[in-house]
């Protein structure tokens, strides 16, 4: 049987700081989920799953260290620059 070990993985600080930067500016409260590392035992499998960021009934995926995000799934990727133009949409 397939064993899957989760570990916890902390947004990091300048992440974190640009998502409440621009929801500052759009009047708005981000809910903030961290993300996870996913590892299959005796295999050399790993998923990383993103930090989850709700903001205005959408959801946004991102990635420590990662110049964009994505909206809903993973085919949607945006600079990270143009964030808080598409929170005011």
């Amino acid at each position: 049987m397939i064993q899957v070990t989760k570990k916890r993985m902390l947004m990091s600080k300048e992440l974190r700081s640009k998502i409440e930067w621009a929801c500052a500016f759009c009047n708005c409260e981000p809910k903030i989920k961290n993300g996870n590392l996913r590892i299959l035992k005796h295999t050399n499998i790993a998923y990383v799953e993103p930090h989850t960021v709700v903001i205005k009934d959408k959801l946004y995926l991102f990635f420590n260290e990662h110049e964009y995000f994505y909206i809903n799934n993973l085919g949607n990727q945006y600079p990270i620059s143009k964030l808080r133009e598409i929170i005011n949409d």
